[in-house]
């Protein structure tokens, strides 16, 4: 390959003439902004101990009533972006929010699509839409892109849940921001009941529903349940995993990030495909060893980490006798839709 010539090897009064008017030479940046054979991510292999971080997010409920943070969240930062940019990956955000009894979060909407995936504690619910959604461990709840949403806790204990968003997206887009709104009436009806059986939607008079996100609330029992069937109906697969879908497109759950449940069964070691995208690997139950690029992260319940895109990733359940239960998150859709999603062996 041909070494290319150097900022520094042109004159410095051309250079300044080049800055004068807002003009830059791309040569000397070419091989960094097209790498040659594959893309070098600044996303870095991160773990994220929920031991050493849960004390940490108590201490913020002490430090600072909810009223002066209108979301109490410590983010799960990635160095390789910086830990000022707030990034877990490119495009993904990650955030532990805690709300403790008798406090509400009020209502916003905002351009960027969340989810919540809850990590501990009973007795909160999130609004969204209308829609009251209950918060127990392993439950997915969906916050789209400009849906209005709030939170509240009737409980007696925290309540802790990781957000994930594609905040850093659309934040790069210069189309991030947010909107305040009152207290919202809760509607009649649950998506969760209404979508509980896969292969049927409702159709009253032979109409399918315009909503854009029928279903809001993914209960973890009923993903659970569904892992353990495709276990027990296909003991031969070797990768036993769901996609979190909307059960009228049969599409992705949101538009840009992906989520999917994985069950590993006991003992079990798999190595996942090399893709594009980056990946967020987050125990519900069990443990596992995530091996990423060579670097190995235990996971025990609670715990997080975060693979760059391009990565070598093996999965390995450390119990014999147990199965291991992961949620993951990925910018899959967003690659499919960009053109730029590849996967290689």
């Amino acid at each position: 390959m041909n070494e290319l010539g150097r900022l520094e090897d042109l004159p410095a009064d051309y250079v300044e003439a080049l800055k004068q008017q807002n003009l830059v030479p791309l040569w000397p940046s070419l091989r960094a902004v097209l790498p040659p054979g594959k893309p070098r991510p600044l996303t870095q292999p991160t773990f994220w101990s929920y031991e050493a971080l849960r004390p940490l997010l108590l201490k913020a409920g002490e430090l600072t009533p909810i009223e002066k943070a209108e979301r109490r969240v410590l983010v799960l930062a990635n160095p390789g972006h910086g830990l000022e940019n707030m990034k877990a990956s490119s495009a993904m955000y990650l955030g532990m929010q805690l709300l403790l009894p008798g406090e509400w979060a009020p209502a916003h909407r905002h351009t960027p699509n969340a989810v919540r995936m809850i990590v501990e504690g009973e007795g909160a619910y999130t609004t969204v839409d209308g829609q009251k959604c209950t918060m127990s461990r392993g439950d997915l709840i969906l916050t789209p892109t400009g849906l209005w949403h709030e939170h509240g806790h009737d409980g007696s204990a925290p309540v802790v849940w990781l957000d994930v968003l594609d905040l850093p997206l659309v934040y790069y887009m210069e189309a991030s921001y947010h909107v305040d709104g009152p207290r919202q009436a809760v509607q009649p009806g649950q998506g969760e009941r209404r979508y509980a059986r896969g292969g049927l939607v409702p159709t009253p008079v032979f109409e399918r529903t315009s909503t854009a996100y029928p279903m809001l609330r993914y209960p973890w029992a009923e993903a659970k349940g569904a892992l353990q069937a495709l276990a027990a109906d296909q003991p031969q697969l070797a990768s036993v995993q769901v996609t979190y879908t909307n059960p009228e497109t049969g599409g992705h759950a949101e538009n840009i990030l992906g989520f999917y449940a994985q069950m590993l069964r006991p003992g079990q070691t798999l190595r996942l495909p090399v893709r594009s995208p980056a990946t967020v690997f987050h125990q519900i139950e069990g443990g596992t060893t995530v091996t990423i690029e060579g670097s190995a992260f235990a996971l025990a319940e609670a715990d997080t980490c975060c693979a760059p895109g391009w990565s070598e990733i093996v999965l390995a359940n450390r119990s014999d006798t147990e199965p291991s239960f992961l949620f993951l998150a990925d910018e899959a859709p967003l690659h499919t839709k960009l053109g730029v999603y590849e996967v290689r062996g």
